[in-house]
């Protein structure tokens, strides 16, 4: 009973549990939920969507917000199509140089930042609207479909319900929870978010900490957008177009602060989880998926209450 008690204080229990709840209510509402199929698209979808949420909850944790990581996103996904199919660049090559060019576009992202001394919330809202330029501009909105055939089926690719995709997100994801509990730049990025000024007194250069975190998100999403491609089978320019509001809603429902300073690894990977599992719901039992919208904005809002809540306490006791 004790054990029990302690995980309904974790403040991610309240979405495992709705998971659970949503689970169970799938099962009995639409059998097909649990067909092995139902369950491959369900987690192929998680992939992406994880790491966009990841991607943004890094520059949430610093304090600040990407807003550039759909067209970022999409910048990639043309940039990685482009040198397979109309360079003829190996697989191995194209990957990693498009992830470098996502890499660049944070860095440019924070160094903005840092040396304009703007909101990141208006700096990455520009330099969203330039990638996005780019990108179209590159493309006359034209995909890149001549993908190599070893890259195409490492995205459609599965072992029963497990798709190859999930293998990413998974290592991702243990190598960030490293990256906040051991390394010493992780740690400066949350300092510098709970506390800027204290952070500085300290010694920890919040330029450099600025930078590094946006560096980092544009990293997850250069990721994301890589697996993107694969999972589509092509290059398609609207990639990263309709992120935006998952790569907020996941980490705001997962328990991370606005204000910076506290993030959830688990609680962002769980309500990922818990938003596949509404729009794959939402489409078995078929009601309008422009719902979807209205419920992730509701989800947002609740999310931002409660943690408004539980810091009003915090401060009281």
């Amino acid at each position: 009973m004790t054990s029990f008690n302690r995980v309904l204080q974790v403040e991610w229990s309240g979405i495992l549990l709705a998971i659970l709840v949503g689970i169970v209510a799938l099962a009995i509402a639409a059998p097909s939920f649990l067909t092995e199929f139902n369950l491959f698209v369900l987690l192929r979808s998680f992939c992406v969507a994880l790491l966009v949420a990841y991607a943004q909850m890094v520059t949430l944790g610093v304090g600040q917000m990407n807003l550039a990581i759909g067209s970022l996103g999409g910048l990639v996904a043309i940039t990685v199509g482009g040198l397979m199919d109309a360079l003829g660049v190996p697989v191995v090559l194209a990957v990693p140089a498009a992830i470098a060019v996502g890499g660049l576009a944070g860095f440019i992202n924070g160094w903005l930042t840092v040396r304009t001394g703007i909101n990141g919330f208006i700096v990455t809202l520009a330099t969203g609207s330039a990638f996005a330029g780019i990108n179209l501009g590159i493309t006359r909105s034209i995909p890149f479909y001549n993908l190599p055939a070893e890259f195409v089926s490492f995205g459609t690719g599965r072992i029963g319900i497990l798709p190859l995709l999930l293998i990413v997100p998974l290592i991702v994801t243990g190598l960030l929870a490293l990256f906040f509990s051991r390394v010493p730049t992780g740690g400066h990025m949350l300092a510098v978010g709970g506390n800027a000024n204290a952070a500085q007194l300290s010694g920890i250069s919040l330029p450099r900490t600025i930078i590094e975190a946006h560096t980092l998100s544009g990293l997850l999403a250069a990721v994301a957008a890589v697996l993107a491609v694969a999972q589509l089978g092509s290059a398609q320019p609207t990639i990263g177009s309709n992120w935006l509001i998952i790569s907020f809603a996941a980490p705001i429902i997962g328990g991370a602060s606005l204000s910076g300073g506290h993030i959830s690894i688990i609680g962002t990977l769980l309500a990922v989880v818990l938003i596949a599992l509404i729009e794959n719901g939402m489409v078995l039992v078929k009601v309008d998926p422009y719902w979807v919208q209205f419920i992730l904005g509701a989800l947002i809002l609740g999310a931002v209450g409660i943690n408004r809540l539980r810091a009003i306490r915090t401060g009281g006791d």
